[in-house]
């Protein structure tokens, strides 16, 4: 397992001006915060991040709602940063994530469950690539 993992909190926990307790609440969770970027995603960049659901119903819908305001990206550092950073998250539905989870205390819906985070090494290697290049990471 690697040290680092991506995360990007959505549109919807952005809007409600939950972005600084969500870092605050990595934070606490041990997780070093190595880059960070606050911007709104392209379509073409959103396409490129989901591209694994590209032709799903729920991928339309998606792409709308991951560009309808900014996202915070961040690249974290933490021992088995992957498996720390999801159980940290909790899971996709907030409603069936666990207490102290950031998904149970900011998600509201599946689609709008305030944070991303990346499922394996290599996808967090591909995810942050599309919002830092490698010269953006303070390691």
């Amino acid at each position: 397992m690697g040290n680092l993992t991506f995360t990007m909190i959505k549109p919807d926990a952005v809007r409600a001006h939950q972005e600084a307790a969500i870092l605050k609440h990595l934070a606490d969770a041990g997780f070093r915060i190595v880059a960070l970027r606050m911007h709104r995603m392209t379509r073409e960049e959103t396409q490129r991040f989901y591209a694994v659901h590209e032709g799903k119903p729920f991928f339309e819908p998606l792409v709308e709602f991951m560009t309808s305001g900014p996202v915070v990206a961040a690249v974290l550092e933490k021992e088995n940063a992957v498996p720390e950073l999801r159980k940290t998250v909790g899971a996709t539905d907030p409603a069936e994530a666990a207490e102290g989870t950031v998904r149970r205390l900011y998600g509201m819906s599946k689609q709008q469950n305030a944070i991303h985070a990346s499922d394996s090494d290599e996808n967090a290697r591909y995810e942050w690539g599309i919002h830092f290049a490698d010269s953006d990471l303070f390691v």
